[in-house]
């Protein structure tokens, strides 16, 4: 997942999470300004988010990120509210660049840098304004971005409607003491959230209450969701634990249960262009980056490689229902992927144990890092994907 105080990512469908965090300083505009009106370079530091445009016209748009901080960093762009994630590009080390290509209409938006990571981020309001710049696209590539949209909006429909069902089965067997059932549908239910994480991290109220890690609390925050069930349930990590009571383990069951009604209810309204699947698929492979092939993400259970799986089919999915546009216009980006996707699943399949996966803690050091290195042989070229699809 991702962490409550940060968004990974995603279509342009993600939310930013939840507890504020003290304002740093406002975003303010760079006297260097690209002579393309729709490059903006973005300077993250560490107590600033300099933009070298507060404007730019309606269209595909680059937000060059430059981390000239000691922190990791995340630059984001925003509907009006704040909240709706319309891109996002994250995990920018110290001294290094990355872009962010979104297709914009006009409006108002907010910008939003995140050194470290945490918190809300260092805000500003930025203006699409209206162009009269049309882009033209030829009928075979327009009918092959509808079917790709289609066939994503079928395929996350159907994902929530499977996360519904196990969770609805999950529930009940933790409500009811049955521990064994409910650890082994565990993450055989997850999957489901996570093939679609960067859609589902849409929704900012239901996000922090669904997917919280301990770790990522802010202070005073409530936690709830799976990974306080988690917890529950696998508690030989956390030495003096004190087991939840049987109404507080209804309590949480409960939310969740509803959480995940309503988070099926919102997927049914929601539509999807090429660029977003394109920049859904990238998030999901940072995804990984910063949470599954680290063992971060299921810290009590160990079931990390469920995740990672998960996370690397729902990217494989919008990968493969763009393919073929992306054969249209970079073949050989295409054959990059398909090959990279091809070698991380082999190193996937041999952590396999019957229908499901090794525990996180049987990974040797060496294995972590041959995983480590597939994703990040992966992310490069896909990293290139949006850029392609909206060219």
């Amino acid at each position: 997942m991702t962490r409550v105080t940060r968004t990974t990512l995603r279509p342009a469908l993600l939310l930013l999470g939840l507890a504020p965090l003290a304002v740093l300083a406002g975003c303010s505009t760079n006297n260097a300004q690209s002579d393309d009106a729709r490059v903006v370079s973005v300077d993250s530091g560490g107590d600033a988010c300099t933009l070298s445009a507060t404007e730019a016209p309606a269209g595909s748009l680059t937000f060059t990120v430059k981390n000239t901080g000691s922190k990791v960093t995340e630059f984001y762009l925003l509907a009006a509210d704040g909240q709706r994630i319309i891109g996002e590009v994250e995990n920018i080390g110290p001294g290094l660049t990355r872009d962010l290509v979104v297709s914009a209409k006009d409006g108002r938006y907010v910008t939003a840098c995140k050194p470290g990571m945490t918190g809300t981020g260092i805000r500003a309001d930025f203006t699409v304004t209206p162009s009269d710049q049309t882009v033209s696209v030829p009928e075979d590539q327009a009918q092959l971005i509808a079917r790709a949209n289609r066939n994503y909006q079928a395929y996350v429909t159907d994902q929530s409607a499977q996360l519904l069902e196990k969770t609805t089965r999950f529930v009940a067997a933790y409500k009811a003491g049955d521990d064994d059932t409910a650890r082994d549908l565990y993450p055989r239910t997850r999957v489901h959230w996570e093939r679609i994480e960067t859609v589902a991290e849409s929704f900012g109220d239901l996000d922090p209450r669904m997917d919280a890690r301990e770790a990522d609390l802010e202070a005073g925050q409530k936690w709830t969701g799976w990974h306080r069930i988690e917890k529950d349930l696998w508690p030989q990590r956390a030495p003096g634990y004190t087991p939840l009571t049987t109404a507080q383990r209804a309590t949480l069951a409960d939310t969740l249960l509803t959480d995940t009604r309503t988070l099926d209810a919102r997927v049914e309204d929601l539509t999807y262009t090429a660029d977003q699947i394109a920049n859904g698929s990238r998030g999901l492979l940072e995804e990984v980056a910063t949470g599954k092939v680290t063992g971060e993400e299921e810290y009590w259970s160990r079931t990390d490689l469920w995740d990672f799986q998960a996370n690397v089919d729902g990217a494989r999915v919008g990968f493969d229902g763009l393919r073929e546009l992306i054969d249209q216009k970079d073949p050989e980006l295409g054959r990059t992927i398909e090959t990279r996707f091809t070698e991380l699943q082999k190193l996937l399949d041999a952590q396999r144990d019957g229908d499901g996966f090794h525990t996180y803690d049987q990974l040797t050091p060496g294995e972590v890092k041959a995983l480590s290195d597939a994703v990040n042989a992966l992310s490069e070229p896909l990293s290139q994907l949006t850029a392609v699809v909206v060219s």
